[in-house]
């Protein structure tokens, strides 16, 4: 650059200097879009344009991101940059995709093809400098630069899998070129995200920088620097077929790792296109693994499974919002937790808030239970993959027990976690509205009992919720929180707070029987046991739950819980199917013989004939006719009560959304993500079909759970859809 070039401009500082550098000078600077702006500097001789991103709060891939990209690399290279330098400012790199635009509807711009031809094929050096996270559409942009310098504390990853979908703008094939194969699937078929320090051992970058977005970008116009004066190689990704190479032909490979992910992806069709993509790039040239991208993405992108997973992405945002609670509710403080009970509830409720740092106190009636329940937990860490052994004393430490109630007085919310007996929970809170604090939150564990009935033994009900969590609750994601008619707000915004600090995916409902996931629950049983006494067996019925995408069904799930619980033999009639199952001593997985056999080894499960036998017999001494019961009217009994409900919850405002019992549905109990939820999937089966089938159910069988729902029939006549209703 010519010296009178510099005339009018503004100077600038290096990093770490307060005095005008002359060997770095802002020669322009351009706003492109409304979120991205163009700085062209002078650095140790060296003409460096820097494309500045600021799209908050994550710098996602929008019209304007696109549009301001594309501008930038064609005015730097006009401009005569020698290299280019791409940036984001806030908290992190670009993100990802904004899925906003999905639906279409955004403006003409360009595409992000567009712009990544534009930066790889630029032709002078092009350096992405990643800071918080490189994600989807973000770590493509990334690979289409020549060089990549990275904070030691970036993420990379393409989680696209988690929306139905696979990288579609070039990912599949420059991601392996980096990384390998091997490293590439896993990464794309789980949607992980890997750290600076596995990016840089794989060859994702190629600089790790410490310090904050100061020192990235010192480092980046450094790099910059040396490309020019070094005259380094324009290395498109594309071109780099070495580690490729390797896995081309090699069929063993990708059969083993479908095998190794079968279980944990049945029934999902991304994991399995996001490998065909990946043995593309292993065996076709890239620009033919391209147009394999382009046309398994596009299947992805039209089909039901995407559609659905990208509604449960928003749907779960949405959950975490009540109406009429803002963000200046004041909530409580959550220091330390009280948990009464050292079962497996009270234990993994213990263990959620001690992995977030808040000490927890646990009091069990007596020593032993106490002891057994403190050791139970100790193992549960010790077997943990994601816990490091210092981790776990570090946790065990802020888990301390006790034998007396009293040592809850200082705690800033108690969660009692007994059995399901309201006596006995009213007896405990009466005792917890003496000993608590004022302001403390007193919440109980129930997963069907009137919170109502237990906050009106207690003179403070606004301190009184229901947190349903899911066992095992260290391990299980929906917290259920149960808002009783005198709940305060600062009570209902802490306990929807304090759920997600714990890593939980909170749902807001009202007092029923069940609540929102058990209540639906309980008409799907109905109808399963009676299809075992009509004819059906219990492996008919599991298997078509199971192929549905169920991880397992009804009776499968009882044979896990145990027959047993809650059975005593003494007050046993041998008038329900039930008693003549735990009577002839099947409890279930725990002594190998339930609905079931079960090996001993394995596990494995196997259809019982002396089962079906007793459910015959009982069936005939009931009057009830055997017949042959097809898997579609299995499917259609167990589904469509569930359906009526969620609609009766949502006529009742038990639910806030129609799209809460799906969140609900998915991260309680197991309902395929690729099928949305429950009110989603009848949505797509469509309303005005299951109407039709309700009703035909209603008269030839009968029963509560089969009257129609009235905003059932309401949006099947208008057309309405019951994901999208608010209550």
């Amino acid at each position: 650059m010519a010296p009178d070039a510099l005339s009018g401009l503004s100077s600038t500082t290096c990093a770490g200097s307060d005095d005008p550098c002359v060997n770095c000078l802002t020669v322009d600077m351009a706003a492109l879009t409304e979120s991205v702006r163009l700085e062209t500097i002078t650095s140790n001789g060296a003409d460096v344009a820097l494309i500045i991103i600021d799209n908050p709060p994550v710098n996602a891939l929008s019209w304007h991101v696109r549009q301001g990209l594309f501008d930038g690399m064609t005015q730097a290279i006009a401009g005569g940059a020698e290299a280019v330098v791409v940036i984001c400012e806030g908290r992190t790199f670009i993100a990802g995709a904004d899925i906003s635009e999905f639906g279409g509807g955004a403006p003409a711009a360009a595409g992000l093809h567009d712009v990544q031809r534009a930066m790889e094929d630029a032709p002078v050096p092009v350096i992405a400098a990643i800071h918080g996270t490189a994600l989807g559409g973000g770590l493509e942009v990334a690979l289409c630069a020549h060089y990549r310098v990275a904070l030691a504390s970036a993420k990379f990853g393409l989680p696209e899998v988690n929306l139905g979908l696979l990288p579609g703008a070039g990912g599949t094939q420059r991601l392996p070129r980096l990384t390998g194969v091997p490293k590439a699937l896993e990464m794309m078929t789980t949607g992980r995200h890997i750290s600076t320090g596995e990016a840089l051992e794989c060859g994702l970058v190629d600089e790790v920088v410490d310090g904050d977005l100061g020192a990235l970008r010192a480092t980046a116009i450094s790099f910059a620097e040396r490309a020019v004066t070094e005259n380094m190689a324009l290395a498109r990704v594309r071109d780099r077929n070495e580690k490729v190479e390797v896995a081309k032909g090699d069929i063993e490979l990708f059969a083993n790792f479908r095998k190794s992910i079968a279980r944990k992806t049945r029934g999902f069709l991304a994991p399995e296109y996001n490998v065909r993509c990946i043995e593309a790039a292993a065996n076709l040239p890239f620009e033919e693994g391209l147009a394999v991208e382009r046309k398994l993405f596009m299947e992805l992108m039209a089909g039901p499974q995407s559609a659905a997973q990208r509604y449960y992405f928003f749907a779960e945002r949405a959950a975490n919002k009540v109406p009429g609670i803002d963000q200046t509710t004041p909530l409580v403080d959550i220091e330390k937790c009280g948990v009464l009970g050292a079962g497996t509830m009270g234990g993994g409720i213990a263990m959620n808030f001690a992995n977030v740092g808040i000490p927890v106190r646990i009091v069990e009636r007596d020593q032993e239970a106490l002891d057994k329940g403190l050791a139970v937990i100790r193992k549960n860490y010790e077997r943990s993959r994601s816990t490091t052994p210092e981790q776990v004393e570090q946790r065990l430490a802020l888990i301390t027990g006790a034998t007396d109630k009293a040592a809850f007085a200082d705690c800033d919310i108690v969660i009692e976690a007994v059995f399901e007996d309201m006596e006995l929970k009213k007896s405990i809170f009466r005792e917890l509205d003496i000993i608590c604090k004022q302001g403390a939150i007193m919440a109980s564990n129930t997963s069907a009992l009137d919170v109502n009935e237990i906050a009106s033994v207690t003179s403070r009900p606004e301190s009184v919720i229901g947190m349903h969590f899911f066992s095992p609750a260290n391990v299980m994601k929906l917290l259920e929180n149960v808002r009783g008619d005198k709940s305060s707000d600062s009570t209902v915004a802490t306990a929807m707070a304090i759920g997600k600090r714990i890593g939980k995916i909170c749902v807001m409902v009202g007092v029923c029987p069940g609540f929102v996931g058990n209540r639906i629950l309980f008409q799907r049983r109905i109808e399963a046991d009676r299809m075992i006494l009509e004819g059906a067996t219990p492996a008919q019925v599991d298997r078509v739950l199971f192929d549905f995408g169920f991880p397992m069904g009804p009776f499968a799930m009882s044979d896990l819980a145990g027959l047993d619980i809650g059975w005593k033999a003494e007050n046993s009639s041998g008038e329900t199917l039930r008693d003549l199952m735990c009577e002839s001593g099947r409890r279930g997985q725990k002594n190998g013989r339930g609905y079931y056999t079960y090996d001993p080894e394995t596990r494995a499960a196997t259809p019982d004939s002396e089962v079906e036998e007793i459910i015959k017999n009982f069936a005939i001494s009931k009057g009830i006719a055997q017949r042959d019961i097809s898997d579609q009217e299995v499917l259609e009994r167990c589904l469509y009560p569930m359906v009526n409900e969620g609609a009766k919850i949502l006529e009742e405002g038990i639910a806030i959304r129609g799209s809460d019992i799906d969140v609900t549905w998915v991260n309680g109990y197991g309902w395929p993500v690729y099928r949305g939820g429950p009110m989603h999937w009848a949505d797509s089966v469509g309303l005005a079909e299951i109407v039709e089938k309700v009703k035909g159910y209603s008269e030839s069988l009968g029963g509560r759970h089969w009257e129609p729902s009235a905003l059932l029939a309401r949006l099947a006549e208008e057309g309405g859809k019951l994901q999208t209703y608010t209550s």
